[in-house]
Parts: structure tokens; C-alpha cells; sequence
């Protein structure tokens, strides 16, 4: 079954680094091909997801975190993270970590949503 559990959130500077962890289940990784993506939420917002990336290391991001995050997996693990650099205010949010066998990166638009979330890590950016 799915589980997906995020660690690594916390209080930074502006300016500062987070990388943040997501232990995935085998049960993802036994897939022919997933996409596993990283997602943020405000309060009184939608999730929206920031980053992904698939069975191929193919990845996207979304404009506001080009540059400065990084996804990456560790297959053999089962871990994929997100190296948050250069953080700002703005970058405040809960994180999850998501799944989806549906979805194609290439594919991917503002506002997709995928299937599965874990129970999020907090981030919060002060200035």
C-alpha cells in the first residue's frame, strides 16, 4: 500500500537551507512508472505542488523554486528529498510528499493534483 512519510521541515533565516525528506513505500517503487512530487499549502490555500520527479529522474519545478530547489531520489532507499536553498519568506508552507501512477511529468500543469499525501512537515521562512 501507499505510505509516505515526510521529515526535515523547521524554522530557517531568509536566505537559508532546508532539505527535506520523504520515505516512500516499496509498494511506489514496485511500479512500472510513478511520479512522486513534492507539494506546499498555505492556510486558506490549495496544495500546489513546487516539484517532481519520475521513474527516469525526469523532472519539473514549478517557476517560483527554479534555481534554488533541488528534487532528487534515492532509489535503493526508497527516499526522495527536496534541497531547498536560498529559502524566502514566501516559501512558508506545509510540505507534502505525494504520489501518483497517473500522472506523466511531461504532462504536468499549475494546479495538478495527485492521489496520495503524506501528513507534511512544516517550513516556515522568517525575515
Amino acid at each position: 500500500w501507499v505510505q509516505l512519510e515526510e521529515s526535515g521541515g523547521g524554522s530557517v533565516q531568509a536566505g537559508g537551507s532546508l532539505n527535506l525528506s520523504c520515505a516512500a513505500s516499496q509498494f511506489i517503487y514496485d511500479r512500472k512508472n510513478y511520479v512522486l512530487g513534492w507539494f506546499r499549502q498555505t492556510p486558506g490555500t490549495e496544495r500546489e505542488w513546487v516539484a517532481a520527479i519520475d521513474t527516469s529522474d525526469n523532472t519539473i519545478y514549478t517557476d517560483s523554486v527554479k534555481g534554488r530547489f533541488t528534487i532528487s531520489q534515492d532509489n535503493a532507499k526508497n527516499n526522495v528529498y527536496l534541497q531547498m536553498n536560498s529559502l524566502k519568506p514566501e516559501d512558508t508552507g506545509m510540505y507534502y510528499c505525494a504520489s501518483d501512477p497517473r500522472v506523466r511529468i511531461r504532462t504536468m500543469v499549475a494546479g495538478r493534483q495527485f492521489q496520495d499525501f503524506g501528513r507534511g512537515t512544516q517550513v516556515t521562512v522568517v525575515s
